[in-house]
């Protein structure tokens, strides 16, 4: 690998990154670089763990789609693990699934017959925070050498990085978003039946409790039908 060439296309996909519009955006661009940019690899996603659910995010292939449910069905794997912090470890391989599976038994033959043959899994994790993995794969055993790690360490670093400041971006949107939302139905509420704000908000919040309603869903039924009921 040369690299000053790879140092160049990581400076300018960091560059690319933090200039996407949404977060949905930011995370496509950060696997369609894996593929393009480490060696061996033929397909690469995202994995975040919500409680017990796994989620694949921005796939490049229906491989890591497949590959990311069988480890969230078997609770075990190299990308499964990556996303646990607990672990401790933040870069997991399987260098060749043709081999004998000393770790994760159950979820290498599967995996094998999906047509995987060596994978990579790297923590996307900043200071303040873990974000999930940034998953590798190659149909081909032993497709993945050491300057393959270092360039999937170094791309996970940047990707942990714009993932974040994308997420923080998007989470800002929709809470200015919900803002609005809610003191847009306060003032049809309002308006329809006269009242204060306070017991506009009242309103809204009550129904919220009553039926186990996200205030933001309440308030855009409110917003759509001019009611809080369904």
């Amino acid at each position: 690998m040369d690299w000053r060439v790879f140092a160049q296309q990581m400076a300018s996909m960091a560059r690319d990154l933090l200039a996407q519009e949404t977060l949905g955006a930011t995370l496509e661009r950060i696997t369609d670089s894996a593929v393009q940019l480490v060696e061996g690899c033929d397909a690469a996603g995202i994995l975040i763990l919500d409680g017990e659910k796994v989620h694949s995010l921005a796939p490049t292939d229906e491989l890591v789609v497949e590959s990311d449910r069988l480890q969230g069905q078997l609770r075990e794997g190299p990308c499964f693990d990556a996303a646990r912090p607990e672990y401790g470890e933040r870069v997991f391989r399987i260098p060749d699934f043709t081999e004998e599976a000393l770790r994760w038994p159950a979820f290498v033959p599967h995996a094998r017959e999906l047509g995987l043959g060596s994978m990579m899994g790297f923590l996307l994790y900043t200071r303040e925070e873990e974000l999930g993995a940034l998953n590798l794969y190659s149909r081909s055993p032993g497709a993945f050498t050491e300057a393959s790690e270092t360039a999937g360490w170094l791309l996970a670093s940047h990707a942990a990085v714009a993932f974040a400041s994308a997420r923080s971006d998007a989470q800002l949107r929709e809470a200015i978003n919900t803002r609005h939302m809610i003191g847009e139905a306060m003032g049809i509420l309002m308006g329809r039946h006269n009242i204060t704000e306070e017991q506009a908000f009242d309103i809204l919040r009550t129904h919220s409790q009553k039926t186990n309603t996200k205030l933001r869903d309440i308030a855009r039924r409110v917003c759509e039908t001019g009611s809080p009921s369904r």
